[in-house]
């Protein structure tokens, strides 16, 4: 009995160290599967998809959105085209003027497309109106711009009065009024002191 039972243990330690031995053997003593080599991920080059930009001018902004996302294209942005800063806060409400890229372009969807936009009754300009450029060390001329864009121009501690140069009405939305004056004048030297505007609603004359 004593000789049966040592036969055995020398059996089983001789399978424990053939498992040892080869690591694809599994308990059952069925050899394990292969493993498979990792798939590098692809490179961003690879990953890139490019697609074609349709043409999205005229369009209502809500519209063009749509448009332009089920064409592949996700990064969006807009900006008001008469350089009065006004935002889309509802989208329904404003019509696309002009877009970059252009139409027709064969780009990566990841590029991000402009639309230069105008309110829906509003006439779209031949070009976008340019921002106000930030104020440095002079005043710049600002008769005849958007007051919020001149606003955001200006230092963000610059003392500002603002008055309606027409009658005695509270300028209330900025990004309805333009510039009819300022002191100080175009190309005086700033130095901390205080900046005053006349303005008038967009569509009047100043006096």
């Amino acid at each position: 009995m004593r000789t049966h039972h040592l036969a055995t243990a020398v059996t089983a330690v001789a399978l424990l160290a053939l498992t040892a031995c080869n690591p694809q053997a599994t308990d059952a003593g069925k050899p394990a599967a292969p493993s498979t080599p990792g798939t590098p991920a692809p490179s961003a080059s690879a990953a890139a998809k490019t697609a074609t930009l349709p043409n999205l001018v005229g369009k209502g902004l809500q519209v063009a959105q749509d448009e332009a996302q089920a064409a592949g294209f996700h990064s969006l942005k807009s900006h008001d085209a008469l350089g009065r800063d006004r935002l889309q806060a509802l989208d329904r409400n404003w019509k696309v003027c002009s877009q970059t890229p252009a139409a027709g372009a064969n780009i990566e969807t990841t590029t991000a497309v402009d639309f230069g936009t105008v309110k829906l009754e509003e006439t779209c300009p031949a070009t976008d109106a340019p921002a106000p450029k930030p104020a440095g060390d002079a005043m710049p001329n600002f008769v005849g711009q958007g007051m919020k864009a001149v606003r955001a121009a200006l230092p963000g501690n610059a003392s500002i009065t603002v008055k309606d140069a027409v009658q005695t009405r509270m300028v209330l939305q900025e990004s309805n009024w333009k510039v009819c004056s300022q002191d100080p004048k175009p190309g005086a030297a700033l130095t901390g002191q205080p900046v005053s505007f006349t303005v008038a609603k967009t569509d009047e004359t100043c006096p």
